[in-house]
């Protein structure tokens, strides 16, 4: 009597995971993202199918990001169709715990012997009347309400709830017993007030686990000591000198981490050598050091609008490694003989010192691409090395633009996808930090031809390393979509007449970038149907190829390419440090375990997720800050999802999307929602001007053009979009 009813199953021991495991019995997936509110789809290691879990007590107290373990029902219980499975338990393991198959070497991190997803959150709390404890409410909805004791609250919290009503917490999951609906969890710290950057920005990052404090006195202690540092003249030695050549930077005006350069030559053939120059990061990051240790650790630097967290010390990643101009600095080069065409001739790799002649911004290369005939003069350019003239700078840009364009057309030919999705870019104000405007930032053709001759350098460097070392190479695998989502968005497409093929990553392409109407809403249209066809994709992923026993695991679906890795951005990326020291080891010799290099893998996934989670969290952020000192703002917007009471927009003007829901709607009169198959309509009635004439109506459909108003509510950052009332004359 009086004894709680049990919500969840309980979780398997150490021992049935593991035996299960072995057998067969059990399946370990990744991760487990939410699909929907309370289920989800999870894709397993062999990508042989989809797994549905199907609600929240089938989630069985799993959160998004957990690695999960799940028993697959009998053949005759399934619930969906012969691509997905229903699970009978979950058993969720600590987060960051690595590959279970590989074992936990020494005593890094390993399963969380209770199996609690030991999980922080920002969010409110909340006074309960009569109880022990107080409510704790996560910003994010994926997150489940948390009791906790109130003794972590503040001391007057009782009797003074209101004060606290806009005061932020950070919050750490403890416990989340099988009888309750609700986790249980301490408050870890106060932030500040709900609505003010820098704490939303701190929450965000404590949240997230990013290692946003200084670096120690023991890391620092592994940078150079001499300082101005000038590259010691036995490792010149060692080197391919290529300080004479015309090697030039193109990045973002802002940027301070110039991890690559490009050069190009022209040939008395008519063929070209072009370079990719990257840093050499791996020459000052000394494997096992407290420098390396902690680096591995972060992972990735995690851009946020208003500042970067860094991977490694600011004297490195700004200075000593950064390709900065006319500065002496180690790099590991890929350099190509090349036809115009985009035609690899030969390939050579090593270890190189260069000297940058000038640092490009994406504007001034577009400038240059632009004005093929233009004489640049050396006030709109940045400052350059006199031994090579604009000209010859302007002619290098304009040839690699060539090959770019030859290269991208022919990956595209050959059967890949590219998925463009608005990005929403700020300026800020130099002293204050906050958001002066924004503006969806333009991916143009100097972007494009950066990015193709990364692409070709990561692509060259992971056939490479594979090549000498087949058991232990860090590649980057991209899993094909799910299934089932493809599936019901192709049946959806079909139902609605949209003229679109998902059978492979090529068809795809061409069929997003066929034409979509000839008005000026046809790139609204695009945008709205990339969103759709992004949803059942899946992240891309490292890993260690002596992990899967088919290379067909090894394919990246969107590339579509058999083996890649990531090479060019060591600054930034710690799998691109592990890649630098393969090719090393490839040029002179060296041992690397699988284990170790798959584990790593692993964490740099985590961590990837995370960086990028993390950011689109800083943009909300700050668009927050935007509408609430602009707002409110009024755009066109495209309907882009349609729910029985509910609907999403595409906002055009800034590239956000909003949900908006009906019963909220000012002047609504009522509203109806029907479906034809796969196909929602919702019908808007609102309250006629002229109160004697019938109510206005209005469908909602995929595609429909809406006015709608972005408005902040409150002291809080989060903003909401408005439906605005469509003229009488329209409807």
């Amino acid at each position: 009597k009086g004894k709680k009813k049990q919500v969840f199953e309980s979780y398997l021991t150490l021992e049935e995971v593991s035996h299960g495991l072995k057998r067969g019995e059990l399946i370990q997936v990744r991760e487990a993202p939410q699909h929907k509110m309370n289920d989800s789809i999870l894709s397993p290691q062999d990508d042989t199918r989809d797994i549905f879990l199907d609600g929240i007590v089938a989630r069985n107290r799993a959160l998004d990001g957990d690695i999960v373990v799940v028993q697959v029902l009998p053949q005759d219980q399934w619930k969906v169709d012969k691509h997905s499975l229903v699970q009978l338990s979950v058993s969720v393991i600590l987060r960051y715990s690595g590959d279970l198959s590989l074992g936990c070497p020494g005593n890094q991190e390993c399963i969380n012997p209770r199996f609690i997803s030991e999980l922080s959150a920002t969010g409110f709390l909340k006074f309960v009347p009569n109880k022990p404890f107080a409510m704790f409410s996560p910003v994010d909805h994926r997150v489940p309400r948390i009791n906790v004791p109130l003794a972590d609250c503040p001391e007057d919290f009782r009797c003074r709830a209101g004060d606290y009503a806009s005061t932020l917490y950070i919050c750490r999951i403890t416990n989340w017993e099988a009888n309750s609906n609700f986790a249980e969890g301490r408050l870890m710290k106060t932030l500040g007030q709900a609505g003010e950057i820098e704490p939303e920005t701190e929450g965000i990052l404590l949240e997230y686990e990013v290692d946003f404090s200084e670096f120690s006195d023991e890391v620092l202690e592994c940078l150079p000591k001499n300082l101005p540092w000038s590259i010691p003249p036995e490792e010149i030695r060692k080197r391919k000198d290529l300080r004479e050549e015309c090697i030039f930077t193109i990045d973002p005006a802002t940027a301070r981490d110039l991890d690559d350069a490009l050069s190009c030559k022209r040939l008395p053939d008519g063929n070209f050598e072009v370079g990719v120059h990257i840093a050499d990061v791996s020459y000052f990051v000394e494997e096992g050091g407290a420098l390396d240790i902690i680096a591995s650790q972060r992972a990735t630097s995690v851009y946020l609008v208003q500042k970067v967290i860094p991977m490694l010390p600011r004297l490195l990643c700004e200075e000593l490694c950064s390709l900065n101009p006319l500065s002496d600095r180690l790099t590991l080069s890929v350099i190509w003989k090349v036809t115009p065409e985009g035609k690899i001739l030969s390939e050579w790799f090593g270890r190189t010192i260069i000297r940058s002649c000038v640092k490009l911004s994406y504007d001034h290369a577009q400038s240059m691409i632009e004005a093929p005939e233009k004489m640049f003069s050396a006030g709109e350019l940045p400052p350059m090395d006199p031994e090579h003239p604009i000209d010859e700078i302007h002619q290098a840009v304009l040839d690699l633009h060539a090959i770019a364009k030859n290269l991208r057309a022919q990956r595209f030919t050959g059967g890949a996808l590219r998925l463009d999705q608005l990005k929403l870019a700020f300026t800020l104000d130099k002293e204050s930090m906050m958001p002066q405007g924004c503006f969806v930032y333009q991916y143009r053709d100097s972007n494009k031809l950066v990015e193709e001759f990364m692409l070709l350098a990561n692509i060259a460097t992971a056939n490479h390393i594979y090549a000498r070392f087949p058991e232990v190479a860090l590649l980057r695998r991209h899993p094909p979509p799910k299934i089932k989502m493809v599936d019901e968005l192709q049946e959806f497409c079909d139902q609605l007449g949209i003229d679109i093929d998902l059978s492979s990553a090529g068809a795809l392409h061409r069929s997003i970038h066929a034409t979509f109407g000839d008005d000026k809403y046809s790139s609204a249209r695009k945008e709205v149907l990339t969103h759709m066809c992004s949803r059942p994709m899946q992240m891309a992923l490292y890993f260690c190829t002596g992990a899967f026993n088919k290379e067909t695991n090894f394919k990246h679906y969107a590339l579509n390419v058999p083996l890649y890795t990531h090479f060019t951005s060591p600054i930034r990326r710690y799998a691109d440090v592990i890649v630098h020291r393969l090719l090393v080891a490839s040029l002179s010799g060296c041992h690397f375990s699988r284990t170790d290099v798959q584990k790593q893998a692993s964490h740099c996934n985590d961590k990837k997720k995370v960086s990028k989670r993390v950011q689109e969290l800083s943009s909300e952020l700050f668009f927050g800050v935007f509408v609430k000192e602009c707002g409110p703002l009024d755009s066109e917007a495209m309907v882009m999802g349609v729910l029985d009471q509910s609907f999403d927009v595409l906002v055009l003007r800034y590239g956000v999307q909003k949900r908006i829901y009906c019963k909220l709607i000012p002047g609504l009169v009522s509203f109806r929602h029907h479906k034809v198959g796969k196909k929602s309509e919702l019908v808007l009635l609102w309250a006629a001007e002229d109160l004697e004439e019938p109510p206005v109506e209005q469908v909602i459909a995929l595609f429909t053009l809406v006015e709608v108003q972005l408005k902040v509510d409150g002291t809080a950052m989060k903003y909401g979009a408005v439906l605005k009332r469509p003229e009488e004359s329209k409807c």
